[in-house]
């Protein structure tokens, strides 16, 4: 049924999704956990690559799981409720992540939440985006080359599967978390970058994504 204000329903798709984005899970489960603040360790990032820094592998898998499934959420209440503004939400939702308006626009870098969005948007690309995703991680213990390697597939997963409206959204998507990694690409030119589960001198795993 169409709506007295035809842009209330875009306008809600994006606010709701950049609200369900910008929780940041990450620093709030550490912070109930007695960790201390993220944002002091490690990389700072706010993502569950970084929470594993912290030497709490539950709380790390908490992180991905919740990341992802803010970015699922928006994207299924937008084509639910709002008139199929699917996309939309899911870049709100993405960017909300990215830059979190509580967090001074210092967010994560987005592959988990990324990876919440492809499934909801069409569960064939974010299924291959999982298998290359924690395929590369397991085979390379790289997380920024895996996460990255994965959001670029997705457009790519995207034509495969003749969806081409998706392909320019996931394309935007994919600049966006190769952007934010551009530090931990300086460090894998350099043979820098280091690897999911190598100790660093506190005895916390050491990651960056």
């Amino acid at each position: 049924m169409p709506t007295e204000f035809p842009w209330q329903d875009p306008a809600l798709a994006l606010v709701i999704g950049y609200l369900l984005g910008s929780i940041p899970f990450g620093l709030l489960l550490t912070r109930a956990a007695g960790a201390g603040d993220l944002r002091q360790i490690g990389s700072g990032n706010i993502g569950a690559t970084n929470v594993l820094r912290t030497g709490r592998k539950g709380l790390a898998a908490a992180t991905l799981i919740l990341d992802a499934l803010k970015g699922f959420a928006a994207v299924w209440i937008a084509e639910r409720y709002f008139g199929g503004t699917g996309v939309m939400a899911a870049a709100a939702a993405f960017l909300g992540h990215l830059y979190p308006v509580w967090l001074r626009f210092r967010g994560g870098k987005g592959v988990a939440t990324m990876l919440g969005i492809v499934l909801a948007l069409h569960w064939p690309i974010g299924l291959i985006y999982a298998v290359v995703w924690l395929g590369l991680l397991a085979v390379f213990r790289i997380s920024s080359l895996a996460g990255m390697t994965a959001a670029v597939g997705a457009p790519l997963s995207a034509a495969f599967f003749a969806q081409f409206d998706l392909v320019l959204p996931l394309m935007a998507l994919a600049l966006l978390v190769v952007w934010k990694h551009r530090e931990n690409i300086e460090r894998l030119l350099s043979g820098a970058e280091p690897r999911v589960g190598k100790r660093g001198r506190n005895g916390a795993s050491r990651a960056d994504a």
